[in-house]
């Protein structure tokens, strides 16, 4: 496989293991919801988060809790619940108490491509902020600095090719010329329609994949 000018990545099952988001992030997230929203529903960035959380409806914070618990429940990829998780994990990790999960592979391979002039980017249904904080309070360190940027649900869905057509649009790359990395099937296909180039991840912990006509691989080494 030649190498691509961009490399957009999935996290869950990508570059980080699906465990570290259900059995981690999202119960430290569960826990501590409807306290921070009672301590910051005034905050304007809690309010935007709020105002585009499950239909809009929620006009307390405790209205705001038990939508934003219920969308858990439902493993729903709702852009408010995204933003309000990520204000919670960023207390967590800036007390040490959380560190992001990534694979032992991952650090070496994004240096990797960054040095053959491959620029790196995130694509995530966790809102952006908490993107960098996993990468950025790594178990590795600090990975940003080989980060070029980051997109998520914000720019639409990802099983809509049109997401993906705006990604490439906004980096400035041919469709044809980023390489898109995933676990899932769904995100894969949308993917090839835009015209991306795939490959698909099968880490440890993920759940089997069906027969599929994609690349497969089992670590980002073995797209370098």
């Amino acid at each position: 496989m030649s190498d691509p000018a961009a490399l957009l990545l999935d996290i869950e099952g990508t570059t980080t293991s699906i465990s570290f988001v259900y059995d981690a992030l999202f119960p430290y997230a569960r826990a501590r919801l409807a306290a921070f929203l009672d301590a910051h529903f005034d905050d304007p960035a809690v309010r935007a988060d709020v105002a585009r959380l499950g239909d809009g409806s929620a006009t307390t914070a405790a209205e705001a809790a038990r939508i934003a618990l219920a969308l858990m429940d439902a493993d729903v990829k709702d852009t408010g619940l995204k933003g309000l998780q990520g204000k919670v994990w960023a207390a967590g990790y800036a007390s040490g108490a959380l560190r992001g999960h990534v694979f032992a592979d991952v650090p070496g391979a994004l240096r990797a491509f960054v040095a053959r002039g491959t620029a790196i980017y995130i694509y995530s249904s966790g809102s952006v902020a908490a993107q960098k904080l996993l990468f950025g309070s790594s178990e590795a360190g600090d990975l940003t600095p080989l980060l070029s940027g980051y997109f998520d649900t914000t720019t639409g869905p990802k099983i809509q090719a049109d997401s993906y057509r705006a990604i490439a649009a906004t980096i400035g790359v041919a469709a044809g010329d980023v390489l898109f990395v995933t676990d899932s099937l769904r995100e894969a296909h949308a993917a090839a329609a835009a015209g991306l180039r795939v490959a698909v991840s099968q880490r440890p912990g993920n759940p089997p994949l069906p027969d599929h006509d994609f690349h497969q691989i089992a670590a980002l080494t073995d797209v370098i």
